[in-house]
């Protein structure tokens, strides 16, 4: 068994982490979150002609790397390390999706363009009534000749209103649970489709509602069959999240530390004092134990672990209240600046706390795992 990175993904993280301090020092990602559409598409098609990340978990038969979810780990990490402004994850999550749904005719069709950063994409399946599961979705799906039409409301749809291309999971009209379940492509562009971006706490990550009023899609995969590939996409979305959690949280200790070892107070570094040495060996262990759970979440989908549900939500958990406790921590150990705008603090606890509940909240997936682990 094996407990650690390889050398060759230990000098990937590092030359990741160079070219991503590079691209996005806070002076950048502030300056995109303030923008409409959260990035810009010529740095972003930059980044993966340079360093191929889109592509990174894409099989190479579809024009990826053929890399597992254990190196899509650590392109998370360092991105959540880095809060690159970018709709990267939101199209992992799209083509993990069509990875698990899609025919083969509609992966070599679709995937292409997401390897190589032409398109970008985003997972549609959350609703207003923030469901994380199959019977939470109330939009519905019904034929229209050699397409389909959607009818319903997506909500806190990542880069929902900048997507060139939108999966969308929906129902047919009567059914329940997760029976009639399928997933479909919208266009971006679709006539019948209204996107509005949500008025957001985190603006380094933007969230958008989108509105189906008989908008024209196309069937992803077998209709009727989503819900098997939808739980599954479900797991990969809470491991990526997770990952970048721990990324996020990694940051925030260090510079909290840094801070700490420079700040002079009664003639000696504040780091020196019990009370702050007590909250860096907290946020320490805390980090750590969040890294082991999201790094083993990302091996277990690697192999297929058969208590993936569960390892899925305790990575979340973990990671989720390791990342806003270490944010809460980073603030206090600033003293009187960690608050104020123009310290860099805020930006990754307002990342924290948004991420805390994307995906469900921690008192959700503590359910669901008791609910795989009693099965």
């Amino acid at each position: 068994m094996r407990f650690s990175f390889t050398p060759e993904q230990e000098e990937f993280r590092s030359s990741l982490r160079r070219a991503l301090e590079a691209r996005s020092p806070t002076k950048e990602v502030r300056r995109l979150m303030a923008t409409e559409q959260g990035f810009e598409r010529d740095g972003w098609t930059r980044l993966n002609q340079e360093l191929g990340l889109t592509a990174i978990h894409i099989p190479e038969a579809y024009g990826g790397g053929g890399f597992g979810q254990a190196d899509l780990a650590i392109v998370l990490e360092e991105m959540g390390r880095g809060l690159l402004c970018a709709p990267f994850l939101s199209t992992v999550l799209a083509a993990n999706a069509i990875l698990n749904a899609g025919t083969e005719e509609q992966k070599k069709a679709l995937l292409p363009g997401l390897a190589d950063g032409t398109v970008t994409a985003t997972l549609a399946f959350q609703e207003p009534n923030g469901g994380v599961d199959a019977a939470s979705i109330a939009t519905t799906a019904s034929p229209s000749g050699a397409t389909w039409r959607l009818d319903g409301t997506k909500s806190f749809v990542l880069d929902g209103h900048t997507a060139d291309l939108i999966v969308v999971v929906a129902r047919r009209p009567g059914s329940h649970g997760e029976e009639g379940l399928s997933f479909f492509t919208v266009a971006g562009d679709a006539s019948g489709l209204a996107r509005r971006k949500l008025k957001v706490m985190d603006e380094t990550r933007k969230l958008a509602q989108l509105t189906f009023k008989s908008a024209e899609a196309r069937l992803l995969g077998p209709e009727g069959a989503a819900a098997g590939p939808l739980a599954k996409t479900l797991q990969q979305a809470l491991v990526c999240l997770a990952n970048e959690m721990v990324g996020g949280a990694d940051r925030l200790r260090e510079d909290a530390l840094a801070y700490v070892k420079m700040r002079m107070q009664f003639g000696r570094s504040i780091a020196s004092f019990q009370t702050t040495k007590n909250k860096a060996a907290d946020m320490l262990a805390d980090v750590e134990l969040a890294k082991s759970a999201a790094y083993y979440a990302a091996a277990a989908l690697d192999e297929g672990d058969n208590d993936m549900p569960a390892l899925a939500s305790l990575a979340k958990v973990s990671a989720a209240e390791a990342y806003l406790q270490t944010a809460i921590h980073a603030v206090q150990m600033h003293g009187g600046i960690g608050f104020t705008w123009d310290n860099d603090t805020h930006l990754w606890f307002k990342r924290a706390k948004s991420s805390e509940i994307l995906f469900g909240d921690a008192n959700q997936h503590r359910e669901k795992m008791l609910q795989a682990w009693a099965h």
